[in-house]
């Protein structure tokens, strides 16, 4: 299992709307998600806006990604979640994520 994390910017004035989208995500997203080898998928967030992701793959983080493009589900999702996100120069969140290297894990 290939665990792979990385990092966006919430907007801080959009944070609670943000967490309100997440309290009831759409149930064909999570069946994408699931069916595109997302596991053990979380965000974090900090007050200041700052998000953390993680999940776990059978592939690798790039594997992931490329399924959920293909998802019809993923897009509508992306529309809707681009204006809540800094820093994306008009692209959607998906397409900004950079994986964070691996420097430890307890086993």
């Amino acid at each position: 299992m290939k665990r792979v994390g990385f990092l966006l910017k919430v907007k801080e004035d959009r944070i609670e709307e943000y967490r309100k989208h997440h309290e009831a995500l759409w149930p064909e997203m999570l069946d994408a998600l699931r069916r595109t080898g997302w596991h053990n998928y979380s965000l974090f967030l900090r007050d200041d806006g700052l998000l953390f992701g993680y999940f776990e793959t059978l592939e690798s983080f790039q594997t992931a990604l490329d399924g959920m493009a293909d998802e019809e589900v993923n897009a509508r999702w992306q529309d809707l979640m681009a204006p809540y996100f800094e820093g994306l120069d008009g692209a959607h969140a998906d397409e900004s994520m950079a994986e964070l290297e691996e420097v430890f894990h307890l086993d």
